[in-house]
């Protein structure tokens, strides 16, 4: 069983049959919602709104430490994340769809390790790779299955929030090598790794990131809607086709 958390625009899925809900507790708190359990084009999978069912939490209020921790506690194969972002890089416009291989992290004052307290020893993890190799491989070769075009390989900014970044703050992440921005990447990412969970995404870029293409003086924050809608479909129909051609 596998674990898909939907981020803004995706506080459902709607294509899950047969579901049922489960509420979950854990050391470090209540996740962002209740685990959704189904039936996914065929697959059994659980579901987790991560700004919670009524989009109530934001990026930095979200618990990712009891999010990651339930899903561990479910024993699934790996994370899925589908998130929305901005696009930096000047091919990747709205509407592209991205699966990322790298992050930078620029966040702050979150609980961001399980390895920590008096009497936990120090233990490091390797992170040079932040997500998955195999379960990546999987979701791009399940795009091409569904013919739906996506990014091989972005790097994932992740900021703060809730704020939108300044122009000058984009134009710094991109001199660093951030391609796309986004608020909900990290800790969720290096979590995953703690515990043991193979961790991938599927990033949807909805706007462009402050300073850039139509987003030069201002991002239109009214006209986000519509294209965040069609591409999360989009995203929905890789992760149809993902399950559909499970080995």
């Amino acid at each position: 069983m596998y674990a898909i958390i939907g981020g803004s625009g995706m506080a459902k899925l709607t294509a899950l049959q047969n579901p049922r809900r489960q509420v979950m507790r854990t050391p470090y708190g209540e996740p962002s919602g209740a685990m959704t359990f189904g039936e996914f084009a065929g697959a059994e999978v659980v579901f987790l709104a991560r700004h919670g069912y009524g989009h109530t939490l934001s990026p930095h209020e979200i618990n990712y430490r009891a999010n990651i921790w339930a899903l561990k506690e479910l024993k699934v194969e790996g994370v899925i994340s589908v998130a929305t972002v901005g696009g930096i890089r000047s091919d990747l416009e709205p509407g592209t769809l991205v699966v990322p291989d790298q992050i930078i992290d620029y966040t702050h004052s979150r609980k961001s390790t399980f390895f920590e307290g008096s009497e936990m020893p120090v233990i490091h993890v390797d992170f040079t790779q932040p997500y998955a190799r195999a379960l990546r491989e999987r979701l791009i070769a399940a795009a091409a299955a569904c013919n739906e075009k996506v990014f091989d390989g972005a790097v994932y900014a992740c900021t703060q929030g809730p704020r939108l970044e300044t122009a000058a703050e984009i134009e710094r992440i991109a001199r660093e090598g951030g391609d796309v921005v986004g608020m909900t990447g990290m800790p969720e990412a290096v979590l995953a790794r703690e515990v043991g969970l193979d961790y991938a995404a599927v990033a949807v870029v909805i706007n462009h990131a402050a300073g850039r293409g139509d987003s030069l003086q201002a991002i239109k924050l009214e006209e986000l809607g519509e294209v965040m809608h069609h591409s999360v479909v989009r995203a929905v129909r890789i992760l149809n086709s993902f399950f559909e051609n499970a080995p």
